[in-house]
């Protein structure tokens, strides 16, 4: 009978295996943890980015109602108070801006807001730049201060289309992971680029319709003679720049077909020269904006006139939207003793209205 041992060796090699993983990362982010909370990596900040963990962050029962919603956690106990409805108005019949008041909401002096704007109620959401006008994209030099964006006076959105409606709303930032929802929205609309101008021929202030015809009395020699009755102006225009009234004669003076003279137009005063004939302004007034003043030589007083010759010349102006401009100008006119005499001198005055939009 045979017996033995039979044995069996068996080598066991252990090596080591190494593991990588690969976080997140991209040209502007790095996240250092996958972790966020108990354990996570908190508050990590870079160049281009900022991340904020929070470690053993308690969760609770959101409150909230129709006018209200209250989150929990630090983190909201963070965020920038919502500001309030901001304001926005239409003043002065602005045909491409609108005048914007936001509230700060009780945020501090230094907090930043937003303000989105859209013409189609949110459907296309734009944004309002640093330079108060609107643009697609929302940069962070667009987030201005309370102070920056014109406090309590407001400032004016700029570029707009005529005849829209427009609505905004606003949020505000103070500092990282603050930023608030947005606020309740407000809307207001710009009108249609316009111009109002008529003229009257009255001895007093009333209104006249046309044909326009202004007589003058009998010329006597040496002495000034003042047109009985005014021309009238109306001039109304939500023009950016306000608008000129302009004014030229056919003849360059009163003309007589019969006796084939003219007492010629200038600019001077007719107390002082021999002869001539002229416009001089009376008045001027604005309901609104403007104001409507008088041109030189037009702005003379006593006897001094401006020309009215075949040259088309600005008479009245405004530099910014007016409402209700009211003008009313006077002719003059002085012959001499050896000027012919004739009953049918004549002139026809032409003045436009012009606005610059």
């Amino acid at each position: 009978m045979f017996s033995g041992v039979v044995t069996a060796s068996l080598s066991v090699l252990s090596g080591l295996v190494l593991l990588f993983a690969q976080v997140p990362s991209g040209t502007t982010y790095k996240l250092e943890s996958y972790g966020v909370g108990s354990g996570g990596t908190a508050n990590s900040v870079g160049s281009t980015y900022a991340m904020e963990g929070i470690s053993g962050e308690v969760s609770g029962t959101e409150l909230s109602g129709t006018a209200y919603k209250g989150g929990t956690g630090l983190i909201t106990t963070q965020l920038a108070n919502v500001p309030s409805a901001p304001a926005l108005t239409n003043p002065a019949n602005y045909y491409n801006k609108l005048r914007l008041t936001i509230n700060d909401g009780g945020n501090a002096s230094d907090a930043r807001f937003a303000i989105a704007i859209s013409k189609d109620n949110f459907a296309t959401t734009q944004y309002v730049q640093n330079d108060n006008t609107v643009g697609a994209a929302l940069g962070i030099e667009d987030y201005q201060t309370y102070a920056t964006w014109g406090g309590t006076n407001g400032f004016i959105i700029v570029g707009l289309t005529p005849a829209t409606t427009y609505t905004v709303k606003v949020r505000a930032m103070h500092g990282k992971f603050t930023e608030s929802g947005y606020s309740a929205t407000a809307s207001a609309a710009t009108v249609n680029p316009a111009i109002t101008f008529d003229l009257d021929v009255s001895g007093s202030d009333v209104e006249t319709s046309p044909p326009y015809n202004l007589a003058f009395n009998d010329l006597m020699p040496g002495a000034v003679t003042n047109s009985p009755s005014k021309i009238w102006v109306d001039f109304d225009t939500n023009g950016d720049f306000g608008g000129n009234i302009y004014v030229y004669g056919k003849n360059a003076g009163l003309r007589s077909a019969g006796v084939s003279y003219t007492i010629a137009a200038l600019s001077g005063d007719l107390g002082a020269l021999g002869q001539g004939f002229g416009v001089q302004s009376a008045s001027t007034t604005q309901a609104a904006g403007g104001p409507f003043i008088a041109s030189s030589p037009y702005d003379g007083i006593n006897n001094t006139v401006g020309i009215a010759d075949a040259s088309i010349r600005k008479i009245y102006s405004a530099g910014a939207p007016i409402t209700a401009g009211r003008s009313s100008m006077v002719l003059k006119a002085k012959v001499t003793n050896i000027t012919p005499a004739s009953n049918d001198y004549s002139e026809i005055l032409t003045l436009i209205g012009a606005a610059s939009f």
